[in-house]
């Protein structure tokens, strides 16, 4: 049994499980195509454009929330978890969109917002109504301090206090990000039964998986004990405001959590059979012991816990290599890893590092060992959008002024064609969200076209990892005696085994190899050179696949 655990739930026939060896493509729906000409996008429009996925060759369709909402977080303040906004299109509309990607091979994984629901959730009316109400314990209410204040000194993730006081019962409830976001009560046993029938309900529907939001967050410490000072710089990728003015050791992530996850864990595997279903943790945690703790001591727990590592390290050969080789230490026994460069919330890889090193990083994330997640556009390289102030939508960025927090850029619409809307929706209607200038060159139409873009380099690593056993299942073994300004490392399953080589460096590089390749199998030049049997020549910021001999 707990073999088959570690595993996450074998496949057909003893197999391991597909995502373990597939790649999950993340879509922004209100970005994806807009179906009927409201400039949003929506379930149908998405349903329109799986073909792209199935052509691009990935196996999993994550769909970011479409859940009823008021919006005031575009979907991650869910009214109803078990409904379709209508912004988005219908429960039939849902399942059409499930029945087609099925149809096409693909996977369908939805997010879940457990931490948090809208103030608008029916739990929540009812909880606010009155302090004997059966739901007030659904959520996190307090008093505040003897003589007044604030029940401690926690803070909102999206700035200010993460206190807010209801007048009407006299009262204080907790919310880690909006105040239109009040956090669940997960100690009160009623809420544990209600969210997970929320999850039940998608797995009778059919959903493959769930990647689980601020998964970290479920539980607090029980004393609500206040947060201590820090003096150390942001705990996360970039600067947070006031929120980095303390270590965050009683707001999330109490021990009680792993057993919650456990029990979710039970749940998926129930549905499991013969079909695994994944668990997907959004875990902002780069202590690395606390993040592989998700897995679980016996591998029962979320299956990736998504691992952001890559995104708080310099974009430099040394520093990725120690990123890499932290991350393959840590791993517990049987665990699988994964990797992520882009999402929602995050600038846009070519935004971040350039047009030209976007193309080798996306060559690293389709290479290292581990399920990689592709944020929508990335395959086309696609760049932030300058958001005029008047059309920003994001409220982290109007919370928090001066700190880039706004999240509108990497949202932006996606480039299907070279039309006056890149296809994106009818034309003469105004986007959610401004398209890029270049849209139309930089589009799904014009990029299929040539073979040296973007998509065609990302169709052909894909197609490349879905071939080799050495990349979609082999080990990682990286290449010591390499030029400073290159990570190389060696996949390997059986007698399939391939070198990966990228170069960080903004000039010619020439790399020793340590035996005589067979040739090279991708690159993201549309020229890569071998300089002998045992050299090669690497142009900036070039990356390559490398097959080695039987």
């Amino acid at each position: 049994m707990k073999a088959a655990r570690a595993e996450g739930g074998p496949g057909p026939a003893g197999s391991p499980p597909w995502w373990k060896s597939g790649v999950v493509y993340q879509v922004y729906p209100r970005s994806f195509q807009d179906s009927n000409a409201d400039g949003v996008g929506d379930l149908p429009g998405i349903a329109a454009r799986l073909d792209h996925l199935t052509a691009l060759g990935v196996d999993a369709l994550w769909i970011s929330p479409f859940y009823p909402s008021p919006m005031k977080d575009f979907g991650y303040d869910v009214a109803d978890y078990t409904g379709v906004d209508p912004i988005f299109g219908t429960m039939e509309d849902f399942d059409r969109l499930l029945a087609a990607a099925h149809g096409r091979g693909l996977k369908v994984i939805i997010d879940w917002v457990p931490n948090h629901t809208s103030d608008q959730h029916p739990w929540f009316q009812a909880s606010r109504r009155s302090r004997a109400d059966p739901q007030r314990d659904y959520y996190l209410w307090r008093d505040g301090r003897p003589g007044g204040g604030l029940p401690n000194n926690w803070l909102s993730t999206f700035g200010g206090p993460a206190w807010t006081f209801d007048p009407r019962t006299g009262q204080y409830y907790l919310h880690s990000f909006l105040p239109e976001q009040p956090d669940l009560n997960w100690r009160n046993p009623e809420v544990r039964a209600a969210m997970l029938e929320t999850l039940d309900f998608w797995l009778r529907r059919g959903v493959d998986g769930f990647r689980i939001d601020v998964a970290h967050h479920l539980m607090k410490d029980p004393d609500l004990r206040d947060n201590p000072p820090s003096t150390a710089r942001s705990e996360f990728h970039k600067p947070m405001g006031e929120f980095d003015s303390q270590v965050h050791l009683y707001d999330r992530n109490h021990p009680d959590i792993h057993r919650i996850y456990r029990e979710i864990r039970l749940l998926l595997d129930a549905h499991g059979k013969g079909q695994p279903r994944v668990s997907i943790g959004e875990i902002h945690l780069f202590d690395l012991p606390e993040l592989v703790a998700f897995y679980g001591a016996d591998q029962d727990e979320i299956h990736l816990p998504f691992n952001f590592t890559l995104l708080r390290t310099p974009w430099a050969a040394a520093a990725v290599r120690r990123t890499v080789d932290a991350m393959e230490a840590a791993l517990p026994a049987g665990a699988w890893p994964n990797w992520v460069l882009g999402n929602h919330d995050e600038s846009r890889v070519a935004s971040r590092l350039g047009a030209v090193a976007a193309r080798s990083a996306m060559l690293l994330l389709l290479t290292l060992r581990g399920t990689p997640t592709l944020y929508y556009g990335d395959e086309l390289g696609m760049a932030d959008v300058p958001i005029p102030p008047e059309r920003a939508r994001d409220p982290w960025g109007r919370r928090v002024p001066g700190l880039s927090l706004g999240r509108d850029p990497e949202r932006t619409p996606m480039h299907w064609d070279g039309s006056e809307s890149a296809g994106f929706t009818a034309p003469g209607v105004e986007p959610w969200l401004p398209l890029a200038a270049d849209a139309g060159r930089q589009s799904v139409e014009a990029q299929a076209r040539d073979p040296g873009s973007m998509l065609a380099l990302t169709r052909a690593l894909l197609s490349l990892r879905r071939s080799r056993a050495a990349l979609h299942q082999g080990s990682y073994r990286p290449l010591d005696g390499t030029p400073g300004d290159v990570f190389a490392f060696l996949r390997e399953e059986g007698e399939d085994r391939v070198l990966v080589a990228v170069s960080f460096a903004a000039h010619p590089v020439r790399l020793s190899l340590p035996e005589r390749p067979s040739g090279i199998l991708a690159s993201t030049h549309p020229h890569p050179a071998l300089e002998g049997p045992h050299r090669l020549s690497l142009r900036p910021h070039e990356g390559v696949v490398i097959e080695l001999g039987q």
